[in-house]
């Protein structure tokens, strides 16, 4: 086994629920739209739209907000009615207010770990968002860093490695997005833990030969890290 001495998580759908509230919101904004198109054709303009900001807003509630905002206005062709755009942003609030669920079993897996491992925080999104949630969520204490990354890539890793002065051969990540926490990191000579969520984003989703000649392990749930270490 590796003596590691620095563990990272990811925050969304690895230390609290994440994913369902946006699926909500699209579903949410495709009814609201569906004056103009079908919903299914809706959430996949949408989808485009997201994915296509993400160099320029990032990720995030905000970036999701503003991406419907644009695909709001295309799909009515410039004649988006203020009030609907009022309820898209209404949207947006209820998204940034949403009460922190914690995943079963992560205040044990911190507590235990907390004594025994260096525990950081490396996760995407905007940073505000991402700090309030912290600060509610009750796990701020656990961590000794936290860092909001603009992308998880490994010359992002690399960075925050360097930064921190932690050897990759110290350092183990554990999230829930084998595109964002697990490939990335074994690409820079570390280790990672796959801990999957039910629902996953189809913008993290990798295929099958994306994974080929890559060593990592995948658990059931966050509480099985404490046996696995």
């Amino acid at each position: 086994m590796v003596n590691y001495k620095v563990i990272a998580f990811d925050a969304d759908d690895t230390l609290w629920v994440n994913e369902p509230y946006f699926r909500e919101a699209e579903d949410q904004f495709a009814k609201l739209l569906s004056m103009y198109e079908t919903e299914n054709k809706i959430q996949q303009e949408l989808y485009k739209v997201i994915t296509g900001n993400i160099p320029l807003y990032g990720y995030g509630v905000k970036s999701c907000i503003l991406s419907m905002v644009q695909c709001a206005t295309e799909l009515s062709n410039n004649q988006l009615p203020a009030e609907i755009t009022q309820q898209i942003l209404e949207i947006g609030k209820e998204m940034l207010t949403k009460p922190i669920e914690l995943l079963p079993g992560i205040v044990e897996v911190l507590e235990y770990l907390s004594k025994n491992y260096t525990l950081i925080v490396l996760t995407k999104g905007d940073l505000l968002d991402q700090e309030k949630k912290l600060e509610r969520s009750g796990l701020l204490t656990y961590f000794h860093h936290v860092e909001v990354m603009s992308e998880k890539n490994p010359e992002g890793y690399e960075r925050i490695l360097k930064h921190l002065d932690i050897l990759p051969q110290d350092f183990l990540m554990i999230g829930n997005s084998l595109k964002s926490d697990v490939l990335p990191v074994l690409k820079i000579g570390a280790n990672a833990i796959h801990v999957p969520f039910h629902s996953v984003w189809k913008f993290e989703t990798v295929s099958k030969k994306a994974l080929e000649n890559h060593q990592y392990k995948t658990l059931t749930s966050i509480g099985e890290i404490v046996d696995f270490l």
